[in-house]
């Protein structure tokens, strides 16, 4: 084997290596990191950190704000990451725990997963009753005023929500739909203290939803699972109970996909619903 191919190995690992330990500390992050940051961080020099994200940066796998200079993680790793979702079979995984909840609450279940800013719907399961949801596989809706949307989003770092609603903005398309960033993220904060989202009729007048997020092994938000239903058969005092079920369903499914849920603790905000 000739001299100059065997050198070459190594390094060529190490640098993967630690591109790898800069993408896995902007993962790690709670927003964007300063370079300073990522270098202490990865224990490495200034000038290899700035090097490496250069190249990180020129394949969108990692983006520098033009304004402040930090990093995050970018979105071509979005779109890798939908590719592993959609190969990793989260619907055909998610759908004993979707018939079991169909027949805990006889309500439209449904399976949904956040593609290009947006809610796309994975699966749907139906009850047999005469009033049923309109919804249907393939369908998108906004993020900002669906349970499984704001479930997701709630779960995701503030920099990537704020990119959203840059980029998609908070249409109103009820008299009840969020319009306002400050309103979402209250809501939002709420959403992670108890477990699930409330739609109450903010994306469609006289329907009401509870989503509940689907976690990976790290704790992103890699899909979510919601019950739809008429308001008429979901008043706001079951709400509660019925969001039990979603979440252990939702629970179940992260479970299998990695996630370990921190040690129980007591929660007097679960009683609490969305008015």
């Amino acid at each position: 084997m000739p001299k100059g191919k065997t050198d070459a190995s190594p390094y060529k690992v190490q640098v993967l290596d630690r591109s790898l330990a800069i993408i896995d500390a902007l993962a790690d992050a709670r927003d964007d990191a300063s370079l300073a940051e990522l270098a202490e961080k990865v224990k490495l020099h200034k000038s290899t950190v700035h090097r490496l994200t250069s190249i990180l940066e020129r394949h969108r796998i990692v983006e520098r704000d033009t304004m402040s200079g930090r990093y995050r993680l970018g979105l071509r790793l979005f779109e890798l990451g939908n590719i592993a979702m959609g190969r990793f079979n989260i619907r055909g995984r998610a759908h004993p725990h979707l018939e079991k909840l169909l027949y805990e609450v006889d309500e439209t279940v449904h399976l949904c997963a956040l593609d290009a800013g947006e809610i796309l719907y994975l699966d749907k399961m139906e009850p047999v009753r005469s009033v049923r949801m309109a919804s249907r596989i393939g369908r998108r809706n906004p993020v900002h005023c669906t349970s499984v949307g704001k479930a997701i989003l709630a779960f995701l770092p503030e920099s990537e929500v704020d990119d959203i609603l840059r980029q998609h903005g908070l249409k109103r398309l009820t008299a009840e739909t969020i319009t306002t960033p400050a309103e979402l993220k209250a809501d939002l904060k709420l959403i992670r203290d108890r477990g699930y989202a409330v739609d109450n009729e903010e994306n469609e007048e006289g329907v009401r939803c509870i989503g509940a997020p689907v976690l990976d092994h790290s704790g992103r938000p890699i899909a979510a699972i919601s019950i739809s239903a008429p308001s008429f058969r979901l008043p706001m005092d079951k709400v509660p109970t019925v969001a039990a079920s979603v979440c252990r369903a939702a629970l179940a499914l992260s479970q299998e996909s990695g996630y370990q849920p921190p040690p129980r603790r007591s929660n007097r905000s679960a009683a609490k619903v969305v008015s």
